[in-house]
């Protein structure tokens, strides 16, 4: 079970030492959005991945892929192949921020999620000052939705 909540960050709240974080490369692609089947490589890793419905919680199950199942797959994806890099950035009570950095066409969109082990964790949870608005609740944000082209979000 996936529990998250998820922020946009505004550019000028972005931690200005982002490069000493731990970060991966990510590209991903969809097979399809309803429900979510995605492939992702994250540095030299590959995955498949299944998510059920839901916004503040869903199903997500990983299955590993190799370089050549992945690159095949790449090329029956639908909509927008997003890359973007994320910093992993420790914070209080041993949770992780993963802020992700969008790259074409999303350049500009700075979205954060931190994970939970429960439902109530996460909506107890006082989020950091530097976050910006709260889009857990918004489909646009799902980067299944943003594969589809976000004509409001594309720059």
């Amino acid at each position: 079970m996936e529990i998250e909540r998820k922020f946009l960050i505004p550019e000028q709240n972005l931690p200005k030492d982002l490069e000493s974080y731990e970060h991966l490369i990510i590209e991903q692609g969809y097979l399809c959005t309803e429900p979510v089947v995605r492939i992702r490589r994250s540095n030299d890793d590959y995955y498949m991945t299944y998510k059920s419905g839901g916004l503040l919680s869903r199903e997500e199950y990983n299955l590993p892929l190799t370089k050549s199942a992945y690159l095949h797959l790449r090329e029956k994806t639908d909509g927008i192949l997003l890359s973007k890099i994320r910093y992993l950035i420790p914070i209080e009570d041993g949770l992780t921020v993963e802020l992700d950095v969008f790259q074409k066409p999303y350049e500009g969109l700075y979205l954060a999620e931190i994970e939970f082990t429960s439902e109530q964790d996460a909506l107890s949870y006082r989020v950091p000052s530097w976050f910006g608005e709260e889009v857990t609740y918004s489909r646009n944000y799902h980067n299944s939705c943003l594969s589809l082209g976000v004509p409001e979000l594309i720059h």
